[in-house]
């Protein structure tokens, strides 16, 4: 079955919303203060989820609302009061893991869709049409699934269930994100939001009667010994998801900034474009998308579980450090006259260039003539993080625009 498929994308604030919105998603998901599964991404309180779903459906796109945490007997009254306050503001849609949830979500705000996270192991047509028949309009696929298996559950679960699939991200070390590392090391659990990713820490081998004598881990053929994945990336495959039924496209980042989010949604939503106008338009635009989609901070890419089971050369051995190509600089906002306003993120120079990055696919490079403070005076240089600015560049960008330097 071949499908119009939604590319979905991540936003941590309101920001990073109207980015995703702008830069061509179809819909965002998003977090609010309690109930999510990243509670130290910045996101939103309830005035700030009111306005980014206005603006989202200003602009014809969904919202999504994360409450997938595991949930413990305490969590469930501050639910059913979080589900009260949802039901006024109207999302599109729900993202949850525990049945108990569930019920409280279909019991409070039913007219709210609910999708089925991740975060319940979703590897099979049983589970689906299980979920399915208690309610739920979407499922989201487990990592694990592959290509052939996401086949032949489109093949046995009802036309109008919808199956989301990540296609795009940083991949979890633990089975469909179910793992105690944080916990066990931090106090800090990732099935509540507070996942410390103590999969990317470097480890060595201490030997008990030699203290800080440090010996590094190796991999063998035998097995894997250190926790760090490649990401994810299936930009060379969308003719294969689509063909595969899914219909939406996920992509991972609940923690990024408005540049990779900008960066990625842009990159999927031409590649997807292109491929339904004309497959032969997106074979030959193809060496712009991976140009495109390396430009944002990632580890190196893997197609995961997709096209079998992954090996040694889905994992990072000597390293936990991202790629990074840009240097995120700021947002654009309020435009006057031959200036524009940023609240500045990363330190840039007078006579410096610089790159305009727009969402209809173009990069303008740009001189930096002129920065002023908010009080309308000139500096040489914006070396504080989240100054608010009026810049002045060689060519006039527009209200969205992104503003970034490359390394």
């Amino acid at each position: 079955m071949s499908r119009h498929p939604e590319l979905l994308i991540p936003a941590s604030s309101l920001e990073v919303l109207k980015t995703a919105v702008i830069f061509g998603a179809d819909a965002v998901y998003i977090g609010g203060e309690a109930f999510g599964l990243r509670a130290k991404a910045k996101n939103f309180s309830m005035d700030d989820m009111r306005e980014g779903i206005a603006f989202a459906h200003d602009h014809g796109v969904k919202v999504y609302v994360t409450a997938n945490i595991l949930a413990h007997n305490d969590d469930l009254p501050g639910v059913r009061e979080y589900f009260k306050e949802l039901k006024e503001i109207k999302p599109d849609a729900l993202i949850i893991a525990d049945p108990g949830v569930f019920d409280i979500a279909k019991e409070i705000c039913p007219e709210i869709d609910r999708h089925i996270s991740t975060q319940a192991n979703n590897t099979n047509y049983g589970t689906y049409n299980f979920w399915y028949r208690q309610g739920a309009s979407r499922v989201v696929s487990a990592r694990e699934l592959s290509m052939e298996e996401l086949k032949e559950l489109r093949a046995n679960i009802p036309a109008d269930l919808e199956i989301e699939t990540f296609v795009h991200g940083a991949m979890c070390i633990s089975y469909s994100g179910r793992c105690l590392l944080s916990n066990y090391f931090t106090g800090r659990d990732a099935n509540r939001g507070a996942c410390t990713h103590p999969c990317r820490w470097k480890y060595a081998v201490v030997e008990e009667t030699r203290p800080g004598e440090y010996m590094p881990v190796y991999e063998n053929e035998r097995g894997t010994y250190i926790f760090n994945s490649k990401d994810l990336c299936m930009i060379e495959h969308i003719p294969e998801l689509i063909d595969a039924g899914i219909d939406s496209l996920k992509i991972e980042g609940r923690m990024k900034t408005a540049l990779y989010v900008a960066t990625v949604a842009r990159t999927y939503r031409k590649a997807i474009d292109d491929y339904q106008k004309d497959p032969e338009l997106y074979r030959k635009n193809m060496p712009w998308y991976l140009d495109q989609i390396s430009n944002c901070t990632y580890r190196q890419f893997t197609t995961g579980f997709f096209f079998g089971k992954p090996d040694e050369n889905t994992q990072i051995y000597d390293s936990n450090t991202y790629n990074k190509e840009y240097t995120y600089l700021g947002i654009v906002g309020e435009t006057k006259d031959s200036l524009c306003r940023i609240e500045q993120r990363n330190k840039f120079s007078v006579g410096e260039m610089i790159e305009i990055m727009k969402p209809d696919g173009r990069n303008v490079e740009v001189t930096v003539k002129r920065i002023l403070n908010e009080d309308g005076e000139e500096q040489e240089s914006a070396p504080h993080s989240k100054q608010v600015l009026w810049v002045e560049l060689s060519e006039a960008p527009e209200k969205y625009d992104i503003l970034r330097r490359k390394e």
